[in-house]
């Protein structure tokens, strides 16, 4: 019997509930603690479409009063990351294998990442490369970052 996707399964309960999308995101960080560096927020998430914000403070800025770029990598990681987690079948596994970045503007605001990867690959017998792109704007809709996430699948043995 193939295993529930338990991600994909507490949000879907916990996004309806009142400030259950920062409760469900706040857990995601407790099992992957680096993430809480950035307080991400889950704001959609379904199979083939991730979008999470970032808010702009003091934690996440350089020495220029933006948004720091590793921030941004993290932002990227959290909802690719999250959008592969949520698409790929419990006959599957999934781990980041590279990552490639462009710094496009300045980010001086609040963020969101967005990562639409439709329609899904197929998951085959075979090991492949899924390369996961999340785009981030800033509050006046201008891409500020682009990553392109490379994430190895694999059926599970």
């Amino acid at each position: 019997m193939a295993r529930r996707n338990l991600a994909l399964e507490s949000w879907t309960r916990m996004s309806k509930l009142p400030l259950g999308k920062n409760a469900w995101s706040r857990m995601v960080a407790a099992r992957a603690p680096y993430f809480r560096s950035i307080s991400p927020q889950m704001v959609e998430l379904r199979p083939g479409h991730a979008q999470a914000s970032l808010r702009k403070r003091w934690s996440v800025t350089n020495h220029l009063g933006t948004v720091h770029a590793i921030a941004m990598c993290n932002l990227a990681e959290f909802t690719g990351g999250l959008m592969t987690e949520v698409s790929v079948p419990a006959t599957h596994r999934w781990i980041p294998k590279g990552m490639t970045v462009e710094y496009l503007k300045k980010a001086g605001t609040d963020l969101r990442g967005v990562c639409r990867c439709e329609p899904l690959p197929e998951f085959g017998d075979e090991g492949f490369d899924w390369p996961v792109t999340v785009d981030v704007t800033d509050r006046e809709d201008q891409q500020v970052f682009r990553a392109v996430i490379t994430m190895w699948i694999s059926p599970k043995r």
